[in-house]
């Protein structure tokens, strides 16, 4: 609740987070939306296409123009949404749970758990990360995975209600995003284990496990929050360029995909498309920068003592 209220001061910091609010809140209409004409066996309003009112300009009836299909283009980039808050929430899940588990365990436990965690996070800092994520996408939309991980993927796909791009998407910028916050906690961790309270729990007899749980991870807690607003944005940025060179999302609104369709356009004058998603995509991004800035200020102590 300090937090909360440390932020509701920051005039900048409210209304990002108002703004990241508003965008989860389209995400979970638009899920619900969607599982609503699923069951009724219609077709989405963002998916409706109008061959005679292809390309239509903005107007009062179309406030953001149609695409080539005649859809909504307003419609459609509210729908990529949830694309982007899927995609931008699993893959800093994904991220943040790798980067902490080995982070603490490496700083916790030091010798040979922590070389080993070292060499691990520096072979992946090693590799060049979009060209990794473009590579397992592919191979998971084209169907060159093995068949224990292309099911495994599709049953998973199928349960939060995408198809296999998005959790190629998912999982690979999972997988290569965590270096960072790898290094922060286990920096963090290899201090934590000398305060005084720690020592004083191990001598109290308490296990390994509580001691991490107990006292590590919530004074690691800020980190995390910090780390996972960061990542989502660029988890959301990512799927916007693979989606983009047709490797991402296949099925699902995407602004990727929305800018992909337009550009051909543009020659033309045909600008709203990519305009709309463009402009959704910079808003909240720019919005979870400015908040994740906020919440470094109100959570990390060091900045609180300035």
């Amino acid at each position: 609740m300090q937090t909360l209220r440390q932020l509701c001061k920051d005039k900048i910091a409210l209304t990002s987070l108002i703004v990241v609010s508003s965008y989860l809140f389209m995400a979970v209409a638009i899920e619900a939306y969607e599982y609503s004409c699923l069951n009724r066996g219609i077709t989405p309003i963002y998916a409706r296409d109008n061959m005679k009112q292809r390309f239509t300009p903005p107007s009062p009836a179309n406030l953001m123009g149609t695409d080539y299909l005649g859809r909504d283009v307003l419609w459609r980039a509210v729908a990529g949404s949830a694309t982007a808050v899927k995609v931008g929430v699993s893959a800093a899940l994904i991220s943040a749970a790798i980067g902490v588990t080995l982070g603490v365990v490496a700083g916790y436990f030091g010798g040979k758990t922590d070389e080993f965690v070292v060499w691990l996070y520096s072979t992946f800092a090693s590799m060049p990360t979009l060209l990794f994520i473009l590579a397992f996408a592919l191979l998971a939309t084209k169907g060159f995975l093995c068949p224990s991980i292309a099911t495994a993927l599709n049953r998973f796909a199928v349960g939060i209600n995408s198809d296999p791009g998005m959790m190629a998407v998912y999982v690979a910028i999972g997988i290569t995003g965590w270096v960072t916050l790898c290094r922060v906690v286990r920096a963090e961790t290899l201090k934590l284990r000398e305060a005084g309270y720690v020592q004083a729990a191990r001598v109290a007899g308490a296990s390994h496990y509580r001691i991490i749980i107990r006292h590590v991870l919530p004074n690691l807690f800020h980190l995390v929050i910090i780390y996972f607003t960061l990542r989502f944005a660029y988890a959301i940025m990512i799927e916007v360029m693979v989606s983009y060179l047709g490797l991402g999302v296949q099925l699902a609104p995407s602004w990727g995909v929305m800018i992909s369709d337009g550009q051909e356009g543009l020659w033309r004058g045909v600008w709203w498309e990519v305009a709309a998603a463009t402009g959704f995509m910079f808003i909240l991004v720019l919005a979870l920068h400015l908040l994740g800035d906020a919440l470094r200020d109100a959570l990390d102590p060091r900045m609180k003592n300035r």
